[in-house]
């Protein structure tokens, strides 16, 4: 792909902008990205790696706004995106030799516990705001969680925001907003490492790859903006909505 045509402006423009917000109010953006990239002529290995530069500038925007605003936790930060790292770094080598599919099952399970988990015992996995986190160092298989997680995203990324949360919410109990901003910084994470790999693979059409990027970032202030101003019940609605919509839309796929 030499140039971009009006058509692929738009196509680009319009999922970067929706990722990102969805990708920072709830999770999933891959899922926008990933069909928006194939449909302007990109083969699904191309698509994967071209993808990875707009989640790793949508992270950095996000995780700026967020601090910005006094959601992010940079004391728990250093544990949390240190237990994903060596997960998303496996999980990235294991791409170069393993089908995906391999993995898809993985997604489709998580994200229906999830679901069901929102649907029947809500605070389980949306702590009250004035709930006190929980430190990593007091919960030791938060750190394998999160490791399992991370191998997931270096992997497919796609989901991994929805497996973040659940450790982020769920073990160590942050409410929906904080735990959306540290969701993002690991998202950033197996943004980074897999995005390496697929540079010195020749996988990232940088034209396409700049357009979403860009747009990506757009999607993300805005998304900042609406989660520090919304309601917690709002941000606990949206995610159950989009955990259903995506698990719905995998299920169609596999």
């Amino acid at each position: 792909m030499e140039h971009l045509t009006l058509f692929h402006w738009i196509v680009l423009t319009v999922a970067g902008i929706a990722s990102g917000f969805i990708n920072t109010v709830a999770g999933g953006g891959s899922f926008i990205t990933m069909p928006a990239l194939m449909l302007v002529g990109l083969p699904a290995d191309v698509a994967n790696g071209t993808n990875r530069p707009s989640v790793v500038a949508q992270s950095v925007s996000t995780v700026i706004g967020f601090n910005k605003a006094g959601k992010f936790d940079k004391d728990a930060a250093l544990w949390i995106l240190g237990s994903s790292f060596f997960g998303i770094l496996l999980g990235a080598l294991m791409a170069s030799w393993l089908p995906v599919s391999v993995l898809k099952p993985t997604l489709l399970v998580s994200m229906l516990v999830i679901s069901g988990m929102m649907f029947v015992k809500p605070d389980l996995v949306s702590p009250p705001v004035d709930a006190e986190p929980v430190k990593v160092t007091d919960a030791p298989l938060s750190i394998l969680w999160l490791f399992l997680t991370g191998i997931y995203g270096g992997f497919v990324q796609g989901g991994i925001g929805f497996l973040s949360l659940m450790v982020l919410c769920g073990a160590l109990r942050y409410d929906l907003v904080r735990a959306n901003a540290l969701k993002i910084a690991i998202s950033g994470v197996s943004g980074i490492v897999p995005l390496v790999v697929f540079l010195f693979a020749g996988k990232i059409l940088w034209y396409p790859a700049l357009v979403l990027a860009a747009a990506t970032v757009i999607g993300s202030r805005l998304g900042v903006g609406f989660a520090v101003r919304a309601k917690m019940e709002t941000l606990r609605w949206i995610l159950f909505v989009t955990v259903i919509v995506v698990t719905i839309a995998a299920f169609l796929k596999t």
